[in-house]
């Protein structure tokens, strides 16, 4: 249970980010009142860098990752870490071969893009299945990991406590829309950071450093743990090819095909902003490996070593020890009172952050791809109300699937599984569009209809018949079957229904693969071109040491 002066600091901080959530909107929109929904959904398209970097990282990171993180390297080392390094590489892909069309086509929602790419069909199919994994993928699941949290920590019943932090993050979320998310989004990536360095600290302080680490590891031959990139038949199911075949397939949706994600790319000032803003979101997500990843690592060590208590957590089905409250364990054994609060306060960011984004996309969506075209006339403030209950709608669907998605023994494994079956066909027609002028609509319409009901089926077959060669199957290898054979649907079917450009659609794909790298540019280290550059440097380098 918290102490009185760490329950006052969590409390302060909640009620703090309410109050700037709500000025931060209202003011905003205030001011700028010549587009209102334009306004209210996009920020009217003011967005710099930094806030534009921070928001995306905020809401990707969420309590979901500072839980499950942290249990992943609890239980299998640093091997989850893949999946915030090789988002590097697919926000290179968003900044210098997306952004340039988003932000050219002026759309507001990628179903929008797809639209102005294919036809209407499609634009329809990705905005049903974008609101579905973002109420499940980007709001059920954190809800879950938060209410793990406040369980832990508060003795709290989980659905009740989740209940009341999601009513406040929907108060500010719904009156302020993306100005409020993004402003609130940028407070508590910092306070986030600031309290996953503690945490990381402190675990290190308290297993004497490095060396002794690595010395308990040899003990108990454990030294793959350091290991980024494992050996074909390695026990976690995820060897390193499958990390850089599967991994692509799932990354393009989340950070290039995912509304969620890219909407605050939307809400840039220019092209630069958003190609900048981007980069700097990759050079961040270098961080959650030391900070999320690596802490739970020390976790195990330190229980290894008799310095950290862990006999509370208890034991799974399997007889191992039930490792999902491992970071909160963390949190009431390695930290003095006044910092756990801090903590606290972090782990409540990370699920405010995720579900604000969540929430502001749904309704961006639910407003202009489903609401508006069955009211072309409607007004800014209909758009706008449309919206806000689309939101109201989706909180209460996210509850409902909690006791559901709280089956799955690793939260972070849950999500990837999810994301494993939806995100192929997205992922085909989105590479394909933007990079092959033969992708023709009907070929669009079909891969997303065949593969998405393809992925059902898939997924299906895996919970029903565990022991069937799809249920051996690792989630990585399974996206990228799934994408091989969406990518020959299209192609197929591209050449079956041949491609009939329009004016709007010819301007959309890229002509020549050394297009991208003629935009307009800032002078340098500003170059996105510099940048990228550097941020693959970095990342390939971190890649040789942890191989």
């Amino acid at each position: 249970m918290l102490k009185p002066f760490d329950l006052t600091i969590t409390i302060v901080y909640i009620l703090c980010i309410l109050a700037i959530g709500l000025w931060a909107g209202i003011n905003h929109r205030r001011k700028s009142k010549a587009n209102a929904a334009g306004e209210y959904f996009l920020a009217g398209k003011t967005l710099k860098w930094p806030a534009i970097g921070l928001a995306l990282f905020a809401t990707n990171i969420s309590t979901v990752h500072l839980v499950s993180l942290a249990q992943s390297g609890f239980d299998s080392g640093l091997l989850n870490g893949n999946f915030e390094w090789m988002a590097a590489f697919t926000l290179i892909l968003l900044a210098l071969f997306f952004v340039p069309f988003y932000i050219k086509s002026g759309v507001t929602t990628l179903p929008d893009f797809l639209e102005k790419r294919y036809d209407r069909s499609s634009r329809d199919w990705l905005a049903i299945i974008s609101v579905v994994s973002a109420i499940i993928i980007h709001i059920a699941f954190s809800m879950l990991a938060g209410g793990i949290v406040l369980k832990t920590l508060f003795g709290l019943n989980m659905y009740l406590s989740v209940i009341v932090i999601c009513f406040i993050t929907a108060i500010y979320t719904i009156i302020g829309g993306l100005k409020a998310v993004v402003v609130t989004e940028s407070i508590q990536t910092v306070v986030l950071l600031t309290g996953a360095f503690i945490i990381s600290y402190a675990a290190f302080n308290r297993m004497g450093g490095w060396s002794p680490m690595t010395d308990v590891l040899k003990s108990h031959g454990e030294m793959n743990k350091l290991s980024m990139l494992r050996p074909h038949g390695d026990s976690s199911g995820m060897p390193w090819y499958t990390v850089f075949l599967g991994y692509p397939i799932l990354g393009i949706w989340y950070w290039c095909a995912d509304q969620t994600i890219v909407q605050r790319v939307l809400g840039a000032k220019n092209e630069n902003h958003a190609r900048i803003g981007s980069l700097f979101c990759g050079f961040i997500k270098i961080l959650p490996v030391f900070i999320f990843v690596l802490p739970g690592l020390f976790a195990y060590t330190l229980a290894q070593s008799g310095h950290l208590d862990i006999s509370s957590l208890g034991l799974d089905d399997k007889g191992h020890v039930n490792s999902k409250g491992i970071y909160t364990l963390m949190i009431t054994q390695l930290l003095p009172s006044g910092l756990v609060g801090v903590l606290v306060a972090a782990l409540l960011s990370g699920l405010m952050s995720q579900v604000s984004g969540a929430l502001n996309s749904i309704s961006t969506m639910v407003s202009y791809d489903m609401y508006q075209r069955y009211r072309p006339a409607a007004s800014d403030k209909q758009l706008i109300w449309a919206g806000k209950i689309s939101a109201g709608i989706a909180l209460v669907f996210s509850l409902a699937l909690l006791p559901l998605l709280n089956r799955y023994e690793s939260i972070f494994s849950g999500i990837n599984d999810i994301i494993a079956h939806i995100a192929p066909p997205i992922t085909c027609v989105f590479l394909l569009g933007v990079f092959w002028k033969g992708a023709s609509a009907p070929s669009a319409k079909l891969t997303l209809w065949i593969g998405s009901a393809l992925g059902v089926v898939v997924f299906a077959i895996n919970k029903l018949f565990p022991e069937t060669i799809i249920g051996h199957t690792p989630f990585m290898m399974m996206a990228f079957y799934l994408f091989c054979v969406c990518v020959v649907i299209q192609v197929v079917f591209s050449y079956i229904y041949p491609v009939q450009h329009n004016s709007e659609s010819s301007q959309l794909y890229w002509k020549t693969p050394l297009e991208p790298l003629r935009g307009p540019a800032w002078k340098g280290i500003g170059n996105y071109k510099v940048l990228s550059v550097i941020l693959l440097l970095i990342t390939g380098i971190l890649y040789y040491i942890f191989r």
